[in-house]
């Protein structure tokens, strides 16, 4: 069966995000001011053929593990569906 992943990677909430205080601080300077706590990550889409739901995720999950996350700085989540 073919599958798609919809993968969202964020920095973990304890570490700092510069690109997401460049934004903010610049929100601000659009009279945006009430938009804070901006986060920047970035969305990963991938098609893939497995069996099953089962071992598309088994895949997906390796993906982000191995390649698509930095485990040590950032968190992810997915979500994969039939297509």
């Amino acid at each position: 069966m073919k599958y798609q992943a919809l993968i969202n990677v964020m920095p973990k909430a304890e570490l700092l995000d510069p690109k997401g205080k460049a934004v903010e601080k610049n929100l601000g300077n659009l009279q945006l001011d009430v938009l804070t706590d901006v986060r920047i990550g970035k969305r990963i889409t991938l098609n893939l053929e497995a069996k099953n739901q089962s071992e598309a995720e088994v895949l997906v999950e390796k993906a982000c593990k191995n390649l698509l996350a930095n485990m040590i700085m950032e968190n992810y989540e997915y979500e994969v569906k039939a297509v």
